[in-house]
């Protein structure tokens, strides 16, 4: 396996042709240390404009503490510009005005989380590339091997395997068949080993659903 290969302890896993590692690509679970944010292995983000908080940069309404999480899985590629809008971000809506009072005096607080009860959790599967721009709303729920197109906006589900733009993102078209969807499913190669997705890298460059199958260790 060729140095540096999937290391997933490496904050900056890229490195250009010279040798310079790329300071705007980075693993976010190396870079992220927020109770509410749960990033798999090898899941990256990449920004022309790397910032000193990428917790912030992408996810800014997700606090330590929050009543709900933002959970994505391995082998993300989040593109540059991307936004995650979590629940948190919502005013309480149920009386006469939302203006948030309390975030001015902190001795209204209590009361104002009281009222921002059962908020939605989003997750991002496995193996998610979210383009350039995209934005996701508060209590989405993105599935495996999904591709989100630049500039759209994502509420809702996404199903596994589809591709998605728009605003609000439309499931354009289905990457496999759904028998192949399934088997992908239960193959679940982002769970493998890193020796054995190293061995698959050419079976997951192509659409050979089986021959990737044949390569699931064990």
């Amino acid at each position: 396996m060729p140095k540096g290969f999937l290391d997933a302890t490496s904050v900056y896993p890229m490195r250009f042709l010279d040798g310079r590692v790329n300071p705007g690509l980075v693993h976010l679970n190396r870079v992220i240390d927020n109770p509410n944010i749960e990033i798999g292995a090898y899941t990256y983000a990449s920004s022309f404009e790397p910032p000193e908080d990428w917790a912030l940069r992408l996810a800014p309404y997700t606090f330590a503490g929050a009543p709900e999480r933002l959970v994505i899985g391995r082998f993300g590629q989040i593109a540059d510009r991307v936004r995650i809008i979590t629940a948190s971000s919502n005013h309480p809506m149920a009386g006469i005005s939302t203006y948030p009072f309390a975030i001015f005096d902190h001795d209204r607080l209590a009361g104002y989380f009281a009222q921002m009860t059962d908020l939605p959790d989003t997750v991002i599967g496995h193996d998610v590339w979210l383009g350039d721009g995209v934005t996701v709303l508060p209590g989405a729920r993105i599935g495996c091997g999904v591709i989100v197109g630049a500039g759209s906006v994502v509420r809702g589900a996404l199903p596994d395997y589809c591709i998605a733009a728009g605003n609000p993102a439309r499931v354009i078209r289905m990457r496999f068949a759904p028998d192949q969807i399934a088997r992908l499913m239960a193959v679940g190669w982002w769970d493998w080993p890193v020796e054995a997705i190293a061995r698959a890298t050419p079976a997951l460059a192509r659409g050979d659903v089986e021959a990737l199958a044949a390569m699931a260790p064990g």
